[in-house]
């Protein structure tokens, strides 16, 4: 019995470590065999938005906020009550070798939640292997506590980084941001070349957005701190802007950046959709329904940028929406975000 409660604590310390090492240390594909720290993340999203879901709309969006850091927290919890059970098992099978004698599996509970914490108590290891084991405990309880309390930082800066653009985005776009804003904006102050330029500077941000959230992928349910601001919805609105642009410019040299903006935030949708499972979903009524894109082209044409014909521009529009669409609704459904529009409100 003792061997078998052994060999199960090894297994336990074996692939906690390497769970930690994989969420914290090591660049994560993005496709790979589940883990527990990817089960932890859907499951208890499901969970916690079932109960959000029933609550008044604030509150629940308050709640929702309150996900992405107590996610943090409670892995590094787990990971660490995990690493506790498994060395506890481990003196438990070498004897429960303890300087007052004989004791229970309580007893090397304790005595493992002291070593993993490097806390002083009476007991104390009284054979050379209880002692190598305490040693190691201190030594994974130093490096997966240091580790962590090391990359939250990084967490939060890369947060922080994410939403300085979110904000950014507002005065040119809205808030909520829409594409049409942004068209209309740039129409007026400077026409397609200063638009492509603008969407160029979004090419870093939305690999910098690809890269963290496969790293991290808890970034995705940090929320913005401003009412009617997420992530997506500025992610949405630089896309759709690339798209217009392309569709509609009647000389394509004029958007290269565009091109390229689009090629990478369809890229980093795919990818956080795939880490996320979040299926690829459809937009009932749709985005740019009925009479909307008529609506879009007299903006931008009004705004003074020289467009091509309605009918040319709708149906290259179409076949570039076809490629990310679906998945801008599948992430909005799975985060309860709300996607942007493509038309600024009709008062403004």
């Amino acid at each position: 019995m003792r061997v078998l409660a052994g060999l199960v604590g090894a297994v336990v310390i074996v692939l906690t470590l390497a769970e930690f090492f994989v969420a914290f240390l090591l660049p994560r594909r993005v496709r790979r065999e589940p883990r527990v720290a990817r089960v932890i993340l859907v499951a208890g999203w499901r969970v916690w938005r079932f109960v959000a879901r029933r609550l008044p709309a604030r509150s629940g969006d308050t709640m929702l906020g309150f996900y992405g850091p107590l996610l943090l927290i409670f892995a590094i919890a787990l990971w660490a009550v995990a690493l506790i059970f498994g060395f506890a098992l481990l003196q438990w099978a070498a004897g429960s070798h303890v300087a007052h004698g004989g004791g229970g599996f309580d007893d090397d509970l304790f005595f493992s939640a002291g070593g993993f914490l490097s806390a002083s108590m009476q007991l104390s290891p009284s054979t050379g292997l209880a002692r190598g084991l305490f040693l190691g405990e201190a030594a994974c309880g130093f490096g997966v506590l240091f580790v962590a309390i090391g990359y939250l930082p990084a967490i939060y800066q890369a947060s922080s980084r994410r939403e300085v653009a979110v904000a950014q985005l507002a005065p040119r776009a809205g808030t909520p941001p829409t594409a049409g804003a942004l068209l209309v904006r740039f129409g007026r102050r400077g026409g397609w070349p200063d638009l492509d330029a603008y969407l160029a500077e979004w090419e870093d941000w939305a690999a910098e957005l690809m890269e963290t959230h496969l790293s991290y992928p808890a970034l995705a349910y940090f929320r913005s701190q401003h009412v009617g601001q997420n992530w997506l919805a500025a992610l949405t609105t630089v896309i759709d802007t690339c798209a217009f642009a392309i569709a509609a410019t009647p000389d394509e040299t004029d958007v290269d950046s565009a091109e390229i903006t689009l090629s990478i935030g369809r890229h980093a949708l795919a990818d956080i959709s795939l880490v996320l499972r979040a299926k690829p979903g459809r937009f009932d009524p749709p985005r740019l329904g009925g009479g909307d894109l008529s609506r879009l082209w007299d903006l931008a044409a009004q705004s003074g940028l020289e467009l091509r014909a309605k009918k040319e521009v709708e149906s290259r529009l179409s076949e570039l929406r076809s490629g990310y669409e679906p998945l801008v609704a599948g992430l909005a459904r799975a985060l309860e975000l709300n996607p942007s529009s493509w038309l600024p409100p009709a008062e403004s």
